[in-house]
């Protein structure tokens, strides 16, 4: 059994088929699902569909690519579910995302800076997006997250930087990327960081592992991620599904 701990199955790619891509997942071993909002239409969709699924959960937030629709009444729509939604159990996808320039760093800050302190008050894990802004990602938490957990998704920093996050008591998320034939430093990452820290995702519907690549992702494709990080360390895939799971199920407080 496995955990894919970030799909995007509220998304709209997935209106024509939902129901049976999230059946597909369950009968090819994915006992549990984290489905992350990305605003607040998405939040309240994955949020919907906990009440719809045993085995699926949701975080709830504002992506960084999304950071300038943020509202005050927004924040308290995210309050408001994370304190009295069982099935809620992060705040995320959140962050800094620096590819794109808009919206500005400044707005995408303000915003990461608020749900980090939600992620304090309310102590919950946090799920982060980390897009060519580690120093800036880094230097929020330092001053905002004192005694926060939680993780960083498609985790894309140094070897470096993963061992400071360990100190803080982070996660790190792998997708289909480290599958990627070129995907050397990555590669490296997962096979040295501790088990006991790691989880398997595929941000479906995005960054789809061989041998799909090129096609729409779906959560039933994390067992490729399992199975190339159990290659790089030389173990069983079973039990990098069982320690990624159980890990999964400890961050995200999942009995």
């Amino acid at each position: 059994m496995v955990f894919d701990t970030h799909c995007h199955i509220h998304d709209e790619a997935y209106d024509s088929d939902r129901e049976a891509v999230i059946r597909r997942a369950f009968a090819a071993g994915v006992q549990y699902m984290m489905f992350p909002g990305t605003d607040l239409p998405t939040s309240s969709a994955a949020v919907a569909l906990t009440h719809r699924y045993e085995g699926v959960y949701a975080a709830v937030g504002i992506h960084p690519e999304d950071a300038a629709s943020a509202t005050p009444q927004g924040f308290a729509q995210l309050r408001k579910w994370l304190r009295e939604e069982p099935k809620v159990v992060a705040v995320g996808e959140v962050g800094l995302d620096y590819h794109w320039p808009e919206p500005s760093h400044e707005i995408q800050k303000a915003v990461f800076i608020e749900q980090v302190k939600m992620a304090v008050e309310l102590d919950m894990p946090i799920d982060i997006h980390d897009r060519e802004a580690h120093g800036d990602t880094l230097a929020i938490l330092r001053q905002y997250g004192k005694g926060i957990r939680g993780v960083f998704h498609c985790y894309s920093g140094s070897l470096e930087m993963a061992r400071e996050l360990l100190a803080m008591g982070f996660y790190f998320g792998f997708t289909g990327t480290t599958v990627f034939p070129n995907s050397k430093k990555l590669k490296r990452i997962a096979a040295n960081l501790p088990l006991e820290r790691m989880l398997i995702e595929t941000d479906s519907p995005y960054l789809t592992p061989p041998p799909y690549r090129g096609k729409r992702n779906e959560p039933a494709y994390v067992r490729y991620v399992a199975a190339e990080i159990a290659r790089l360390r030389n173990m069983r895939v079973e039990e990098v599904e069982r320690i990624t799971m159980e890990n999964g199920k400890r961050i995200f407080n999942i009995p």
